[in-house]
């Protein structure tokens, strides 16, 4: 009778601890560094709801920051992946700037960056952090459409898990769209590219061949920068969120 009590209690004691099949969520951890009172404060306002209700069914757990100077080794080993969420680079100091590299060279995070992480030069008595412009396709921030314009963007690979899903074409609202000094094509590999004459209204502010999402397959760590990020219209866009969605789900497998 003893050995019948003991067996029934062994098996109550496996159940509890998830084994026979009992599921048990395993979470992931993403670090989101923000800046919610710049220019960009209705699209990071409109994000951080859109991520908490995709954590909630993907079993994600989101982490704001406002300050990169916060970025430290020991902080950023509790995460699978760092979302800039349009915070540029510049003013991070020496420490998190030295931190965020040996992760990302190491492949120890997944990053997904946002428009104004491509704010590369000399900016508010900073110098250009010259790792992140190699990062980034050894570019210089040089213009933008400050009034904003909608337009066409294409798809250039549609293989890429990022792109899971998108349509080959698709429209994108109200944004800013950068220009630098250079094209990056040569240094990282095109996810899309914005038709620069499908400008609504049209703007002079033009690359010619304009790279918007793309991947710098040099660095270990999976990662994405998305050139748009501007305002809160972006997720009135199915294509935009089902981006995102695909980028986090990527990113996270470094």
């Amino acid at each position: 009778m003893k050995k019948v009590v003991l067996g029934f209690f062994l098996i109550f004691v496996l159940i509890s601890n998830g084994c026979f099949g009992a599921s048990q969520k395993k979470y992931k951890n993403v670090l989101v560094l923000t800046e919610r009172f710049s220019q960009h404060r209705s699209f990071v306002l409109a994000a951080l709801p859109w991520l908490n209700e995709f954590g909630e069914k993907n079993n994600f757990i989101f982490t704001e920051i406002n300050h990169a100077s916060e970025i430290t080794e020991e902080l950023l080993k509790k995460y699978d992946v760092f979302v800039q969420l349009d915070c540029s680079p510049y003013g991070w100091g020496s420490e998190a700037e030295a931190a965020f590299i040996k992760y990302m060279e190491e492949g120890k995070i997944g990053w997904i960056g946002f428009h104004h992480a491509s704010l590369l030069g000399e900016f508010d008595g900073y110098p250009m952090w010259n790792w992140f412009s190699d990062f980034m396709g050894e570019i210089r921030f040089k213009d933008y459409i400050a009034e904003t314009a909608s337009a066409i963007v294409h798809i250039e690979d549609e293989k890429h898990p990022v792109m899971k899903g998108i349509s080959t074409s698709f429209s994108i609202p109200n944004e800013e769209w950068y220009t630098f000094d250079k094209n990056p094509r040569e240094k990282v590999h095109v996810l899309a590219s914005v038709d620069e004459s499908t400008y609504r209204p049209d703007s002079d502010i033009k690359m010619g061949d304009h790279p918007v999402i793309w991947t710098n397959t040099e660095v270990k760590t999976r990662n994405v920068y998305f050139l748009i990020g501007h305002a809160d219209t972006l997720f009135t866009s199915d294509e935009f969120k089902k981006m995102f969605s695909n980028a986090l789900l990527w990113a996270v497998e470094k």
